[in-house]
């Protein structure tokens, strides 16, 4: 190896670390987010907080209640740190709910009603990525076209009328603990889990941070870019065909108007977690954070009986915030790596 290859291994190394470290700071500023919420509700209402029983079911009901937005967003992330953006994962979750609540597929029971809500998940993710990759669609337009389509057909199918889950077991899916832990809250570690090793140890995640870093850059390497793009709206449909059981079995129905604005929590949570908009770096530990910030603000609205637009409007000047922080971040080390170069 040459001195110009090891400068520039080392070069990279160097830059490897200093995002690992703006990410490790990050996520800890959002751990400290979360500690000055549980603060504000010690002080709002001492006496809830003061039952350690409430206190361990209220924070279990947090996780549930970030369950299934929170799988969504592992697949929003992929689609993000890939260059793209989804607008339809709420539709997409309405129509693999309701469709798979129908009479004739919940005849076939509860392994027919998950096989469903996937496949459709699958299918509609896989129709944005032709459109998209193949059909040179900008993302924004393709996937808004599909949440106005995908809800349409839910409502089409179900006759603008909720759908009753009948089956047990999809319904003991909200219900059901293992050790005392939440169903809802395994399969979101699962799915976590399975993105974060996704991103971080597999030949799909380097491609995925190389196509949304610089698309052309990634081609010229090799990598099919189309595929690739293909891919990750097929991976955040299957997302939500999973998040359309979780919430089927919470509500224990299924209707089109079903996650509404999910797209947009799911976006948000990513971009809290550090997921940059334009592409090319992002987490899925930071945007469990995320999830998990915007879910502990709706938790402490609730218990102090606080208004929704109140609660909108903060969430709303977080996502702001998180946005001039980022911007500044990056604007920040360009200006540093130019001077060094």
């Amino acid at each position: 190896m040459t001195t110009t290859d090891t400068a520039h291994v080392e070069k990279r190394a160097g830059r490897e670390r200093r995002h690992l470290d703006e990410g490790t700071i990050r996520n800890l500023g959002l751990v400290a987010v979360l500690v000055i919420l549980v603060i504000i509700g010690i002080i709002t209402r001492p006496e809830l907080y003061s039952d350690p029983t409430w206190v361990r079911n209220n924070f279990l009901t947090i996780l549930q209640q970030a369950s299934a937005i929170g799988v969504v967003t592992v697949g929003m992330t992929f689609v993000i740190i890939g260059g793209g953006i989804d607008l339809s994962v709420g539709a997409i979750i309405a129509l693999a709910a309701v469709w798979s609540t129908t009479v004739a597929t919940q005849s076939f029971g509860a392994a027919g009603m998950i096989f469903t809500a996937l496949v459709v998940g699958i299918g509609v993710g896989l129709v944005n990525g032709v459109l998209i990759a193949y059909g040179r669609l900008v993302p924004f337009i393709a996937t808004l076209a599909m949440l106005v389509a995908a809800r349409g057909l839910a409502a089409q199918i179900s006759g603008k009328q909720t759908q009753i889950s009948e089956s047990s077991v999809i319904n003991s899916i909200a219900t059901t603990k293992i050790l005392g832990i939440p169903m809802l809250v395994i399969i979101l570690g699962v799915v976590v889990a399975a993105g974060w090793v996704l991103l971080n140890r597999t030949t799909f995640g380097r491609r995925t941070v190389a196509v949304g870093g610089n698309p052309e850059a990634a081609r010229l390497a090799g990598i099919n870019v189309k595929r690739q793009t293909l891919l990750l709206y097929v991976l955040s449909g299957f997302c939500c065909g999973i998040a359309a059981i979780m919430l089927t079995s919470q509500a224990t129905s299924a209707q089109a108007a079903m996650a509404n604005l999910y797209e947009l929590d799911a976006i948000a949570a990513a971009i809290i977690g550090g997921t940059l908009l334009s592409g090319g770096r992002g987490t899925i530990i930071g945007a469990l954070f995320g999830v998990l910030v915007f879910s502990t603000i709706t938790n402490l609205f609730a218990i102090n009986n606080l208004p929704t637009e109140v609660q909108n409007m903060v969430k709303g000047a977080i996502i702001v915030a998180a946005v001039l922080v980022q911007q500044f971040r990056f604007s920040s080390l360009t200006n540093l790596f130019k001077k060094k170069n």
